[in-house]
């Protein structure tokens, strides 16, 4: 930094022929000037500026090294400039990685308004039921349901907690009847997400009381979204995170049961590679969903109850 000030300062004592006016110009002391440029040609090992009571001028090593000096700060200044250029109008392609189900609900909506905040990003989505590597597949954020990264170079930012849910639709409660308790679940039809831990048990806690329940899936789908349009159609009881649901338990398309009932909770996060400084692309998307998700308050929708059924 210091050899930076050094070269600044003689490219001014130069420009202006006065040691006071490059200080003021650098806002440093006149003695601090003189030190910076003292010690500029200290280590150079030649005398640049010859001094005199009435005035400065360059000697003829002066002058050589003013003319390449001066370009070296011009060249300095323009890459700053392209570098905030791009922090402020970011460029590039951004590569996101969610499960399907997420991607629908969460990310599909949001994209229009995203490019058009920055349009010289282009957004590459890949939708993936299964956790891609980051650095291998060359991910720039991925949104997942996991609290650890077996990688410690990747960086986690919380994003919002959610509940799992068991939901079905009006008509399948007309034709099936509602689950009371949880042995009821037994007699009913389950649609069974296979990616889940241990996808034909289900660990219920309530009041400090745990109860493992284990069902046998009418279908059994390694994507979110298939057992959704099964549960809508009136094939079984979905268990899915409240982020999948929320909008068609709010809207009737599907009925929470046994909703007293807690199942092991998600915490939905974005991950990414961790570097010291975040391109522009990967910073603005981060915070463009944390904002997003802040303004929804979706933690406190997908982590509320609907309701004894």
């Amino acid at each position: 930094m210091d050899r930076w000030t050094e070269i600044e300062l003689f490219v001014q004592v130069a420009e202006t022929g006065s040691m006071s006016r490059a200080a003021e110009a650098l806002d440093l002391s006149n003695a601090a000037a003189s030190r910076h440029l003292s010690a500029l040609e200290a280590r150079l090992g030649a005398r640049l500026v010859e001094r005199n009571t009435r005035r400065l001028y360059l000697t003829d090593t002066g002058q050589e090294f003013f003319s390449r000096a001066k370009a070296i700060l011009v060249d300095l200044k323009d890459a700053e400039s392209a570098v905030n250029a791009t922090a402020l109008n970011p460029t590039g392609v951004l590569r996101i990685t969610a499960s399907l189900s997420f991607a629908l609900h969460h990310v599909a909506p949001l994209l229009r308004e995203y490019t058009q905040r920055y349009p010289n990003i282009t957004v590459h989505v890949e939708a993936a039921n299964r956790y891609m590597d980051i650095i291998d597949n060359n991910i720039d954020v991925a949104i997942r349901t996991r609290e650890v990264e077996p990688d410690s170079n990747i960086t986690i930012r919380r994003l919002a907690e959610t509940r799992r849910i068991l939901t079905a639709s009006p008509r399948y409660f007309a034709q099936h009847g509602i689950p009371k308790t949880l042995e009821d679940l037994q007699r009913h039809k389950l649609l069974i997400y296979t990616h889940a831990n241990n996808p034909n048990e289900l660990r219920f806690t309530k009041d400090g009381q745990t109860m493992t329940v284990t069902v046998k899936g009418v279908l059994d789908a390694s994507d979110g979204q298939i057992l959704r349009v099964a549960a809508l159609d009136g094939m079984g009881i979905l268990v899915q995170p409240s982020y999948i649901v929320y909008e068609d338990i709010v809207a009737g398309r599907l009925v929470p049961v046994l909703d007293e009932w807690d199942l092991p909770r998600l915490t939905v996060n974005l991950a990414y590679p961790s570097r010291k400084h975040l391109s522009a692309k990967v910073r603005t998307f981060i915070d463009f969903m944390a904002e997003h998700f802040v303004k929804m308050n979706y933690e406190k929708k997908w982590t509320g109850r609907f309701g004894v059924y």
